[in-house]
């Protein structure tokens, strides 16, 4: 099958023949359809994030089942699904106590004496996030994907594999946000834009979106913006603390820089709650105010929107049916795999939403 595989660190993706096992127990084999370049991507592929290579890339996608192993019994052949990078075991204490998103468990792994499920000429492919959905197949874990309607559009379908669940997951499960609230999200690319939503849909009175790209701030007022602020021409905690007389109960930051993570912080009114959704690069620290503290402030971490994803996936395709979830308006364009480094590219310029990579 053809995929793109990461070989070093800043360079290119190649296209390359390589080779998928069948499933073993508790295995499903999916035929890729659609899968989203997303910015976690880059920040792999340019070393931010240190990943064992060569890996085959990619991690948003869906697809239709081919074959399942011994044990199966989510999913069958033909059957349509989302797939979901954070895998769960099921009976670990986080599994246990309802967070999935933070099972670190190897059960949904090969062992390391068994067969790579990603070969080339016999030699190894690294899996990417246990999913590597830059390829015309995916071989996977049952419980990193979940069966959704046959009549939900593979593309957006794609999409709520990881960024929409990130970003709508950090308002409804991380965060919590209640109707009527005020809610800030800094930076509206594809998972800023799905928080705004996610804001929207919880019922958030007032929400702002704050980013440096105009036409980025018109496409958060589609999202469920009421207010924008244009980072590029004010100070954004000046003008939301203005704004909201005190600064807003809940902030989002979705991009994953330092200065961001500590603006969202001093914009908060007291009581009030940042959660930081993007990937801060390995290393970086960032800096609070120690009074601040006192006033009941306080900031946390989302990883995949604290995702429950087989429940709540398809509750977000029930949304997008139901008009509430806003996915048409997330994808730029469509490509073919080959496409795959100038979509990369693109994503780094921070201009575009979602480029989505069609295998059909």
């Amino acid at each position: 099958m053809k995929a793109a595989v990461l070989r070093e660190v800043g360079k290119p993706l190649q296209i390359e023949d390589v080779q998928i096992s069948k499933p073993k127990s508790r295995e499903v084999l999916v035929r890729t359809v659609a899968a989203g370049v997303c910015h976690s991507d880059v920040h792999f592929a340019n070393g931010s994030y240190p990943y064992p290579l060569p890996a085959i890339m990619g991690h948003e996608s869906s697809g239709i089942v081919e074959m399942v192993g011994s044990d199966v019994t989510s999913v069958k052949p033909g059957d349509h699904v989302i797939t979901c990078l954070s895998a769960f075991c099921g009976h670990c204490e986080h599994c246990l106590t309802g967070h999935m998103a933070r099972c670190q468990s190897d059960e949904v792994q090969r062992k390391p004496e068994e067969e790579f499920r990603l070969t080339q000429a016999n030699n190894p492919m690294f899996q990417f996030l246990n999913l590597s959905s830059f390829a015309e197949q995916m071989l996977i874990h049952e419980h990193a994907l979940v069966k959704v309607r046959d009549d939900m559009p593979m593309d957006r379908a794609a999409l709520i594999g990881c960024g929409v669940t990130t970003g709508v997951g950090a308002v409804i499960n991380t965060a919590k946000v209640e109707p009527g609230s005020t809610v800030a999200v800094i930076g509206c690319g594809g998972v800023g834009l799905s928080a705004i939503n996610g804001a929207a849909i919880a019922g958030a009175g007032r929400i702002i979106a704050v980013d440096m790209h105009p036409s980025k701030l018109e496409l958060a007022k589609v999202f469920g913006a009421t207010d924008v602020v244009n980072a590029g021409e004010v100070d954004p905690v000046e003008a939301v603390i203005d704004m909201t007389n005190g600064g807003v109960h809940y902030s989002f930051e979705a991009i994953g820089m330092k200065v961001t993570a500590e603006q969202s912080f001093k914009m908060l009114r007291s009581g009030g709650v940042a959660t930081v959704i993007g990937m801060i690069p390995v290393g970086t620290n960032i800096e609070l105010h120690g009074a601040d503290l006192l006033a009941e402030r306080s900031i946390q971490g989302s990883i995949m929107g604290s995702n429950r994803f087989p429940v709540d996936m398809p509750r977000f395709v029930e949304f997008y049916m139901q008009g509430k979830l806003h996915l048409d308006e997330l994808i730029s364009s469509h490509i073919k795999l080959e496409d795959v480094n100038t979509a990369m590219k693109t994503l780094e310029s921070g201009k575009l939403a979602r480029e989505v990579i069609m295998f059909d």
